[in-house]
């Protein structure tokens, strides 16, 4: 099996309704905050996947309806009792499908950090079955992994570095999050 029917076998796994418990580690606070998420993931239809390229400004690839794009809605009630609610859209848009590790575009016509449309990269790995994806927001860089263990079980790893100047490696963590997120 090659590294795309892989990869869309992965989100077909992810399509759902999942609960997850996470802990944040703010590092410069020296804080941990526990949190509860449910969120459902649904595919999205090809008009949709279209409307988040074009919110990008992202130039409409061939084949756009056989790429991955994805609804996402989420619903976070962290230890402290706040809540946060949010729902977006994404697709990801692959280079070198050929390749053993997949690697490209990552969409969204919302980003979690900043409320606008964001492009960041992804990677896929069909061996270790993980998503990682890198998003370069205005303060921070934010790595985030979701690795699939099971058809029911996503383990997922956040860590938010501080933005560095153009060209710096990425060195100093603000944030990092583990969770556990079961399918229902």
């Amino acid at each position: 099996m090659d590294s795309i029917q892989q990869f869309h076998q992965f989100f077909e796994a992810c399509v759902g309704t999942w609960v997850t418990e996470r802990t944040y580690h703010y590092l410069a606070q020296q804080e941990v905050e526990r949190s509860h998420t449910e969120f459902t993931i649904h595919p999205l239809l090809p008009e949709a996947k279209t409307k988040v390229l074009t919110d990008n400004d992202y130039v409409i690839p061939d084949g756009v309806d056989k790429l991955p794009g994805f609804h996402l809605a989420f619903d976070t009630v962290s230890e402290k009792g706040e809540q946060v609610s949010q729902a977006l859209n994404m697709l990801f848009v692959y280079q070198q499908p050929d390749a053993l590790i997949l690697q490209g575009d990552y969409l969204r016509d919302r980003a979690y950090e900043e409320s606008k449309p964001m492009v960041a990269q992804f990677q896929f790995d069909p061996v270790k079955r993980e998503l990682l994806m890198t998003t370069t927001y205005t303060k921070v860089v934010a790595v985030d992994s979701i690795t699939l263990i099971n058809p029911n079980l996503r383990i997922r790893r956040i860590i938010n570095y501080l933005r560095p100047l153009e060209g710096r490696p990425l060195e100093t963590v603000v944030l990092v999050g583990f969770g556990v997120e079961q399918k229902q």
